[in-house]
């Protein structure tokens, strides 16, 4: 099997922004977390979420489906192993995986008349 991927990565950025939607659109501000599993295999992975003045939310627990992708809204807590995120509070996250994923991390801010999206690739190791 080839390596495609990697089993820890850091999304360093996290800032849920504001849910305010632009008038006569359905957009909404969110931030969202794109897993890529290529593998044959399920990965369970691990997502640790940190703070900047409090104790981290430790061993949320996912799961990528063999050759799935899985997409995760940061402003659902039922996505998210019941946390619920303050809007406008600055969060990075870890993730540990079982099995080499790809994982990106995308913002949609709709805070200002222009829309804003942001979506990045994870650092990995």
């Amino acid at each position: 099997m080839s390596k495609e991927g990697a089993k820890n990565w850091y999304v360093i950025d996290g800032y849920l922004p504001y849910k305010g939607k632009i008038d006569n659109d359905s957009l909404e501000g969110h931030e969202a977390i794109m897993i890529l599993n290529c593998h044959d295999t399920d990965a369970e992975i691990f997502m640790d979420i940190f703070y900047e003045d409090r104790e981290p939310d430790t061993d949320i627990k996912l799961t990528a489906s063999a050759r799935r992708v899985k997409c995760i809204r940061m402003d659902h807590p039922d996505e998210i192993g019941g946390i619920a995120l303050d809007r406008q509070l600055q969060y990075s996250l870890r993730f540990r995986s079982d099995v080499e994923v790809i994982i990106q991390y995308g913002r949609m801010d709709v805070a200002q008349p222009n829309l804003a999206y942001i979506g990045m690739i994870g650092y990995s190791e």
